[in-house]
């Protein structure tokens, strides 16, 4: 069994990295404990955070909002029974239909248990999720993160948290991943948990 937050465990967690990290002791003593952000580990909120690809959450939350009024039980067979026109309609772009569609297929056929992914390393998870088509590496750690609520994701390319840590530690650009990563090393293993405090100081600035 993999270690999974709570907010008893985030807490402990954001306390930790105050004392290692004196930038995100500044963004706790400011603005508080950040939310635990925890989502359903199912296929409503797999579909949802596919939406929330490259789009503001706003826009995102819109469209899944109209989805689950067309839909009395959210499941991949009552998904796959709606029209393309009608996913259009409510805002689905044709990628996002084409990805969600396979998504829902590759449960309905039992290609992906979702379920199994709760017993699997976070690499293995990232790889079976990363072989959908049109679910990259930033999908599967939102899914690890806030879903399987890993302690130790960073998302890979998640604009909110890579603007609030050019902000905050002055930087001239964005940082590429490969430099956040080494640049928040000190995190581990609470990696999850100082994205979080950087996603609180977006939100909050």
């Amino acid at each position: 069994m993999y270690t999974q937050l709570n907010e008893s465990l985030l807490q402990d967690a954001t306390l930790w990295l105050c004392t290692q990290d004196k930038t995100l002791a500044h963004v706790h003593a400011q603005f508080g404990f950040p939310s635990l952000w925890a989502r359903e580990p199912d296929f409503a909120t797999l579909v949802h955070i596919v939406l929330e690809q490259q789009v503001s959450l706003a826009s995102a939350n819109a469209t899944f909002n109209r989805l689950k009024s067309l839909l009395s039980d959210f499941t991949p067979g009552s998904f796959l029974l709606l029209s393309d026109e009608l996913l259009r309609s409510i805002g689905f772009s044709r990628q996002k239909i084409v990805y969600t569609r396979n998504l829902a297929e590759h449960l309905l056929d039992g290609r992906l248990v979702l379920q199994s992914l709760h017993t699997l390393p976070d690499d293995e998870v990232r790889n079976t999720l990363t072989k959908l088509k049109g679910i990259g590496h930033w999908t599967a750690d939102i899914y690890l993160s806030e879903c399987l609520l890993r302690p130790d994701v960073l998302p890979k390319g998640d604009i909110a948290m890579l603007e609030a840590f050019k902000v905050l530690y002055h930087l001239p650009n964005r940082p590429d991943h490969d430099t956040f990563v080494q640049s928040t090393a000190h995190w581990r293993p609470w990696r999850s948990v100082g994205t979080r405090l950087l996603w609180h100081y977006y939100l909050n600035r």
